[in-house]
């Protein structure tokens, strides 16, 4: 719930700060943020979402009169325009998709080409990151699968034999003071450079769990989540940066660097997912942050990760979605081009949460070690991870193998329901389910019959029986009907939107969700609460999302040693930023 497209927590740029639960309840027409259009040789996608890519995309088209308004500057003017998207669609129709890749990246716009499983599979990008190997998975038989969806210190986190080594003690843990609150990450501190949802919700994730997390961006280059919000907060960023502080730091200007540095000096963790090779630029790499501190741990997650030819592209993770394979493959059946994963947050809860676990191994090293690492996560290589089953199975068939599908009973899938687009699950996996389901449906005919007896009497007349269990489900609602089936044994599910999670019972039991009042909210923001319960560890603290640089003043005195004087003088000149005291903007130079 909370890794894929959670409807209360991060939500990515292009959502402009309105959460998934606060969307119409019907299927929306959502491809125009990141759009798909058909090329020479299949479909290419680009994301229009800032106005440098904007300006990028009107140069590329050769600066069309039609759209030389400023207006289109503007997000909402382009999502707005009927005739902006037809344009584009003509610009690109002769193109190929490696040329449209070629040029779009180069005018700074945004772009992948629409690739096949097997297509992805096959990318320079892929073989030069050795991201699968064969591997015998029983006695003859080999197969590729991934190398570790994790690199640690540069090599693969990959399992091996267990050496039996164990951290006895925690020797530099254990020398922070704690302020004994119940959660796990007491004394340890974090360095937030991320950005949009990965960066924010790796981050959070760390204050959730009672570590000190301190955003740092300016607003010459905010994040990317905050630069979209219609005013000072939004559900979302509230969402994913919550129980963090704040404090802004121009990261071009070498006396910010150096402050970060100061600051990295006294932090366990950092975390950043900009392109490869922007922290270099800024003299803030791994190398340079571990001369200030040998046992700091650096987390860096990005489209494709951090060696290959495609490191320094530009990516988005529908883009990466999209040159992995995922998007052709999330059409409806029989309608190519129904490309149906437009404003889906996937993977950045995923690798946030990967990242996450990264950070906390390298710490626990650090205590056997002294030394810190470096994490690297690439979402490409997180969205082929989830494929890993199916290419192994896809490449042991053309070596000659035979496959066994698995054989689904009858019923298993999805029905209709009584109500305004309501559905049910439904699965039977055996011959029990299979006689409660009859009961339930009061069809001792079916349960009679002897042609429905097994499995594969089931399975042979699947059409049947599912026009049975539609005619029972159309009738009730889907969570009466999930009730009755539950009570007889039959795993049902009803479809929850988003709004209805909060609401259902099993998620208050489990208070899955909670209500948080914000000073810059009119109204209470329901946030995700805890999700893994374990014993003596204490639900997220309620710390509100901070707006730009809120804390600079807080933070510059107690970990820069500055008095107020100085800090004032860093924000004249433009190095560290605060929010004005009147309305909340960053207050600068200039």
């Amino acid at each position: 719930m909370q890794a894929l497209d959670p409807a209360f927590g991060m939500v990515g740029s292009a959502a402009a700060g309105v959460p998934l639960s606060d969307l119409p309840r019907g299927r929306t027409e959502e491809r125009h943020r990141y759009p798909i259009f058909p090329c020479q040789d299949g479909y290419i996608r680009i994301c229009l979402l800032s106005r440098r890519q904007w300006r990028g995309m009107f140069e590329w088209m050769g600066s069309p009169t039609a759209f030389a308004d400023p207006k289109y500057d503007q997000l909402q003017e382009r999502y707005a325009s009927p005739d902006l998207l037809p344009a584009i669609g003509r610009f690109f129709a002769e193109r190929t998709r490696a040329e449209l890749e070629c040029e779009g990246q180069r005018h700074g716009v945004p772009t992948a080409a629409v690739l096949t499983l097997a297509e992805a599979l096959h990318t320079d990008q892929l073989a030069a990151r050795g991201f699968f190997r064969d591997t015998e998975l029983s006695p003859g038989l080999v197969a590729p699968v991934p190398a570790g969806i994790a690199e640690i210190d540069g090599r693969r986190a990959v399992a091996g034999p267990d050496t039996g080594a164990r951290v006895a003690s925690a020797p530099i843990l254990a020398a922070r003071p704690r302020r004994g609150e119940g959660r796990p990450l007491e004394g340890i501190r974090v360095l937030d450079l991320g950005v949009i949802v990965v960066g924010g919700d790796t981050g959070r994730l760390f204050g959730d769990l009672g570590a000190d997390v301190i955003k740092i961006e300016n607003s010459a280059f905010p994040d990317g989540s905050r630069a979209a919000l219609p005013g000072l907060m939004s559900h979302g960023f509230a969402a994913g940066h919550r129980n963090k502080r704040a404090i802004g730091v121009n990261l071009r200007d070498p006396e910010g660097q150096a402050l970060v540095r100061r600051l990295v000096a006294q932090s366990d963790v950092v975390l950043t997912n900009f392109k490869p090779g922007v922290l270099a630029s800024l003299k803030l790499d791994r190398a340079a942050l571990s001369e200030v501190n040998p046992g700091i741990v650096v987390v860096d997650s990005s489209a494709f990760g951090p060696t290959g030819p495609w490191a320094k592209r530009l990516g988005y993770g529908p883009l990466v979605r999209a040159a992995t394979g995922l998007t052709s493959e999330w059409i409806y059946p029989g309608e190519p081009g129904t490309f149906s994963d437009a404003v889906t947050v996937y993977p950045d809860h995923v690798c946030a949460r990967i990242g996450a676990l990264a950070a906390l191994a390298l710490l626990v090293r650090r205590e056997r070690s002294a030394e810190g690492g470096a994490v690297s996560v690439a979402q490409s290589e997180v969205m082929l991870s989830h494929f890993a089953d199916r290419i192994a199975a896809e490449d042991l068939a053309r070596r000659g193998h035979r496959l066994t599908e698995p054989a689904h009973d009858a019923p298993w899938g999805v029905f209709p329901a009584a109500g305004d687009d309501d559905w049910l699950a439904v699965t039977v996996r055996n011959d029990a389910d299979w006689g409660a389901l009859c009961a339930v449906l009061d069809r001792p005919d079916l349960a009679a019959d002897p042609a429905l007896a097994t499995r594969s009497g089931r399975a042979a007349s699947r059409a049947r029986i599912d026009a049975a269990v539609t005619e029972w489900t159309e009738r009730r609602s889907p969570f009466a009907a999930m009730d009755l089936l539950q009570a007889a044994g039959v795993p049902a599910g009803a479809m929850l939107r988003a709004g209805d999670l909060p609401e259902w019972e099993q998620y208050r039991e489990r208070r899955a969700f909670r209500e948080e009042l914000h000073p810059y909210a009119e109204e209470p923001y329901v946030l995700e609460n805890v999700q893994i319960h374990a014993a003596h560890v204490a639900d997220p603290p309620v710390g509100q999302a901070p707006l730009l640089g809120e804390q600079t003043f807080e933070i510059a005195a107690e970990l820069l040693g500055l008095g107020v004087a100085e800090t004032a003088g860093l924000i004249a000149r433009g190095v560290l930023e605060a929010p004005d005291e009147q309305d909340g903007s960053a207050a600068r130079a200039g």
